[in-house]
């Protein structure tokens, strides 16, 4: 299918497009199969596999019970916070996703029609997800730490007939009530969907069809035990599989859309020649179906393969302690693994020494991969050391859905370096390009691009936003796809990733704007002006840290300004949500600017993480910028 060689395979990539997708694509079982491979009669807007249809759903499950993996485990559901495992078979997860495909279809749920989930990591999630494509239906799933007024964002821009939630989550130390949260957002939102579906979990129940709403509400068993079985819907290779929300610079959630065709044929393809996993592998993704990465590579990549994939409701520490993952692996005989830099070190921190590592039998294991920021020398020399397996850097974005860079270990294992995620993936045209947009030489670090077109799986656009994508992500640089990272490539053609541009923060693998922070902040009757900086972090890599200027007569000195800077950090907790993870609100005499009105965010990162900035020139009043150094340089 792959030419012999990452070489080979990345030259035909680039050259002849149309032959090496065309060849790929026949991994995937199709209506109608593709005759035009790539389409760029609207380019910038370029898309794969025009005229082809399909249905993604029946490449995840129903072709693997009739070629016989009907009883293979497709799903094993780890649940620590509950002290429960639950295994399902193809055949099984076939059944479920047909009944409640059926139930969303009794609904009105059509194609087209776009479905908001709200749910923890249970199995009932990759069901909604799998039965959405069945109907050809969109699915845009939410994370479920999100606060009503991100999620209320998303509602409103999606216009879902029907939301699919949860009761409660299950953290190590608590339990978190999800309908409360859904009817604020629902409250707050101008759209209402037609139905709500609430799947009722023991640890907390919630009152369902209790309140004076316009919209109908009930519970999942309830739904499911008088549903008919669904059949899969042909739709085309360019219909929408899923929208997902990613934070916009501007605080209003960009919808990255994923198209069904395109993104089939390249999770299948990534699962082979990327990661090394064939149909009957047990693969595990410790992340949340929530973010892009359980998107691609705990629900669609592992099913469309015909692997076993591994849904872990539970931490890398503290359910309950640091030899979770080991654990976990031991029993269910991981192949390879997948998750976030973060929580390695976590790990590492519990358990410097990997102790817990010889209480588990970790044979099965051939890889370690880790992706969504950035991987340090350390924690890579200490994961590499410790299971004494490869342990991969991949570098990618919600945006591209499948990896940018990586060492593709079922392609053509290559040398591993400590920093980098290795070379460019087949597919991806990689160019550093300085301030005039001109490509720079090995070794000089500037802007990370991507030639268009960019490869099938990758984002067509935005949800309902052709311009915006065009304007955020093309304009920059006509011709490229401008990545808002920056790094550069060494002579042997390695890709080191150095950190965002923009200001969009990598808070433990998890994209947030400073703007949906910086609103919650300037939402407070106290705050005049406020600025949000991504600080360097042990830990999660990067966390954010507000800076606020009061309204004149407001003392922000003493008991009086710890009060307001409490207020803050609740606020950004209400508005949106833990996982802004904000834990340090300073009160500050000004803000430094340029001339134009720009606040310096670069510049004050610089400076909190230790770095002597280079200061532009356009600042309005440097005598602001000293001033607040001292602040920035106080302990977190």
């Amino acid at each position: 299918m792959t030419p012999n060689g990452y070489a080979a395979a990345y030259a035909q990539s680039l050259e002849h497009p149309d032959e090496f997708w065309r060849r790929a694509a026949e991994r995937i079982e199709w209506i109608t199969p593709p005759t035009t491979i790539l389409d760029s009669t609207n380019a910038p807007l370029h898309r794969w596999f025009t005229g082809a249809t399909l249905n993604t759903c029946f490449n995840a499950l129903d072709r693997h019970v009739r070629d016989g993996r009907g009883e293979q485990p497709a799903l094993i559901h780890d649940s620590p916070v509950t002290a429960t495992t639950t295994t399902i078979t193809y055949a099984d997860l076939l059944g479920r996703v047909a009944t409640f495909a059926g139930a969303l279809a009794s609904l009105g749920v059509e194609k087209g029609d776009r479905v908001v989930i709200y749910m923890p990591m249970v199995p009932e999630a990759v069901i909604a997800m799998l039965a959405c494509a069945r109907l050809g239906a969109i699915h845009s799933v939410v994370f479920g730490g999100f606060a009503p007024a991100e999620l209320a964002a998303r509602i409103e821009d999606a216009q879902p007939k029907v939301v699919v939630a949860a009761s409660c989550g299950i953290e190590p130390s608590r339990v978190v009530e999800y309908k409360p949260m859904l009817d604020a957002a629902l409250d707050r939102s101008s759209h209402k969907p037609e139905s709500v579906i609430v799947l009722q979990r023991e640890q907390a129940r919630a009152a369902v069809g209790e309140r004076d709403t316009d919209w109908e509400e009930m519970d999942w068993d309830e739904l499911v035990a008088d549903a008919e079985p669904a059949d899969c819907v042909e739709v085309a290779a360019t219909d929408p599989l899923y929208v997902l929300y990613t934070s916009g610079t501007t605080g209003r959630p960009k919808g990255i859309v994923r198209d069904n065709g395109g993104h089939a044929v390249a999770l299948r393809w990534s699962m082979d020649n990327i990661y090394g996993i064939h149909p009957g592998d047990v693969w595990f993704t410790a992340s949340d179906v929530g973010w892009v990465v359980g998107h691609s590579y705990i629900v669609y990549a592992p099913l469309l393969t015909g692997a076993t994939t591994v849904l872990y409701e539970g931490k890398p520490v503290g359910t309950p302690d640091a030899g979770a993952f080991w654990r976990l692996i031991a029993e269910h005989k991981v192949r390879a693994m997948f998750t976030a830099p973060t929580a390695y070190r976590a790990i590492k921190r519990l358990d410097p020494q990997g102790e817990l590592m010889r209480e588990h039998d970790l044979s099965s294991l051939d890889t370690v991969f880790l992706a969504g920021e950035r991987l340090d020398p350390d924690t890579y020399e200490w994961a590499t050391s410790r299971l004494g397996v490869p342990v991969v850097d991949n570098w990618w974005q919600t945006e591209t859905g499948w990896p940018i860079a990586s060492n593709l270990r079922g392609l053509e294992p290559m040398p591993l370096k400590p920093g980098s995620p290795s070379v460019p993936v087949p597919g991806y045209a990689v160019a550093i390009l300085d301030e005039t947009g001109a490509p720079l030489p090995a070794g000089q670090e500037g802007a990370i691009c991507l030639k268009l077109p960019m490869p099938p799986g990758t984002l067509p656009t935005l949800w309902g936003d052709d311009q915006r994508f065009v304007d955020g992500y093309l304009s920059t640089f006509p011709g490229y796809y401008v990545s808002g990272d920056g790094g550069y490539v060494d002579e042997d053609g390695y890709l080191y990733v150095m950190g965002r541009t923009d200001d969009i923060l990598n808070v433990a693998g998890h994209r947030l704007s400073t703007g949906s922070i910086e609103a919650a902040l300037a939402g407070h009757q106290d705050v005049a002006e406020c600025a949000v900086i991504g600080v360097a972090d042990e830990l999660k890599g990067q966390v954010p840290r507000g800076l606020v200027v009061l309204k004149g007569g407001v003392d922000g000195t003493g008991a009086e300004g710890e009060r307001i800077c409490a207020e803050l950090v609740q606020r950004v907790r209400d508005e949106v949500g833990p996982v802004a993870a904000l834990r340090q609100v300073d009160v500050v005499a000004a803000l430094p600017k340029t001339r134009s009105g720009k606040i310096l965010r670069k510049t004050m990162r610089e400076i909190a993480d230790g770095r002597t900035p280079v200061v532009p020139g356009t600042i309005e009043d440097a005598s602001v910028l000293e001033t607040l150094a001292t602040v920035l340089r106080r302990s977190t």
